[in-house]
């Protein structure tokens, strides 16, 4: 069971435990920093050879060789056959609404002729040229997201990238069927069962094996952060995503499955996720409040990967104002 931490306001040492309950290790890291730091100028001085000895330290594989930890088609495909038809049914309706957001979201290239006395027969416009080669990483340690392999690939297709190159750790050789039915349904060019920051290494430098790409996009844990921003300049990146955090501010009249699975949909990506519930607006209507009542009827949550030190965080900060109401309106994200 996950213990939910409350707090109030009106505690003496509220903003005492509020801020430690926000405050980030800056020792872990420095320490983040200089592991990443080491492996990166490693791969990209050795290449197969420090990718392969990473991989066996750190997803217990092994292996002698790159070639595999390199998947083929066939072994994609092979994974989307064997889907239920349910899961594959769930994963296309995905993939076609992905699609269909993102086509609305192509850039066009332009130009025209200025008119000015002075500068008549100067072109001018933009240019929208699609990258050649994508990296994708798409986590695989404590949980694995075939949404991340749709959310990254479908919208390069959607701009035109010829090549994508997946990369995806799989601790103790164990493959995710629909992380591979996903990238089989998207057309990955080819696929590598590598992570951490060896992966991002591999990507952004290139090795014997994995061509070097433009740009690297895709959610991973700290070192996969730490890496991206490292390697930016040399490639690309889409941005340094984490820890995931999410607030929800609730009035109290929200399905409280709604609000659970909001607050789990950031607090399952790893032990530093934060995911906070402010329930000070659902002070206004205490009697008619589902959320209030079913999380004071109950001490915990059902279980499942949380946030940081094992726990779902639930604040409430009910602070009041002289007339004794909240000093926020009520409403619900």
């Amino acid at each position: 069971m996950i213990g939910i931490k409350r707090l109030a306001s009106t505690d003496r040492d509220f903003r005492q435990r509020l801020d430690a309950l926000l405050a980030f290790d800056a020792a872990q890291d420095e320490t983040v920093e200089g592991t990443v730091a080491r492996i990166l100028a490693d791969v990209k001085a050795r290449g197969d050879a420090a990718v392969i000895e990473y991989t066996r330290r750190f997803d217990g594989l092994s292996v002698s060789s790159m070639a595999e930890l390199e998947l083929s088609q066939n072994e994609l495909q092979q994974a989307l056959a064997g889907l239920p038809s349910a899961q594959r049914q769930a994963l296309e309706a995905a993939a076609g609404r992905v699609r269909s957001y993102h086509q609305r979201q192509t850039l066009q290239s332009w130009q025209y002729e200025d008119e000015g006395e002075e500068t008549r027969g100067t072109m001018l416009g933009q240019k929208v040229t699609p990258l050649d080669r994508v990296g994708l990483y798409v986590p695989g340690g404590k949980a694995s997201y075939p949404s991340s392999v749709l959310m990254n690939a479908i919208p390069a297709r959607v701009a035109g990238v010829r090549e994508l190159i997946m990369v995806v750790p799989t601790p103790a050789g164990e493959h995710n069927p629909l992380v591979l039915a996903a990238a089989a349904l998207v057309g990955v060019d080819r696929v590598f069962t590598i992570g951490g920051a060896q992966a991002v290494a591999a990507l952004a430098y290139g090795t014997e094996s994995v061509p070097q790409v433009d740009k690297i996009v895709g959610p991973g844990n700290a070192y996969v952060a730490a890496a991206k921003r490292r390697v930016f300049g040399v490639v690309g990146i889409d941005m340094v995503a984490g820890p995931s955090e999410i607030l929800v501010i609730c009035d109290g009249q929200t399905d409280p499955d709604w609000v659970a699975m909001d607050l789990f949909s950031q607090a399952e990506h790893d032990e530093l996720a934060q995911s906070i519930l402010d329930l000070s607006a659902c002070r206004l209507y205490r009697p008619r409040c589902r959320v209030a009542r079913e999380t004071s009827a109950n001490d915990a949550a059902p279980a499942g990967d949380s946030c940081r030190a094992g726990e779902s965080r639930c604040a409430d900060p009910g602070a009041r104002s002289g007339r004794g109401l909240p000093d926020r309106q009520p409403h619900c994200s």
